[in-house]
């Protein structure tokens, strides 16, 4: 499993277009992707359910990818949460 903690920067937090940057990044691999904030865990591949989390500027997230090409996801992941400004 890999597991990585971000800590958002970004002035909107995950709003809708960042969170569906990351929902279609996610959407691209086979493995399980799951964000947590604030004890409440769902699929990185949901954009309702990262949505739902409302997560803010200065929130910490955590991303977890599990499967075959876990580690491929995760660095997609960490990719576009720096390229669009979400983490540092």
């Amino acid at each position: 499993m890999e597991k990585k903690d971000f800590h958002v920067v970004a002035e909107t937090g995950i709003h809708a277009r960042p969170a569906t940057l990351l929902v279609q990044t996610a959407s691209k691999f086979n493995s399980d992707i799951n964000l947590e904030y604030k004890g409440k865990s769902v699929n990185l591949k949901s954009i309702m359910g990262v949505m739902s989390l409302g997560v803010g500027q200065g929130s910490d997230v955590t991303i977890t990818a599990e499967g075959a090409d876990e580690a491929d996801a995760m660095a997609a992941i960490v990719e576009t949460m720096k390229k669009e400004g979400l983490s540092e």
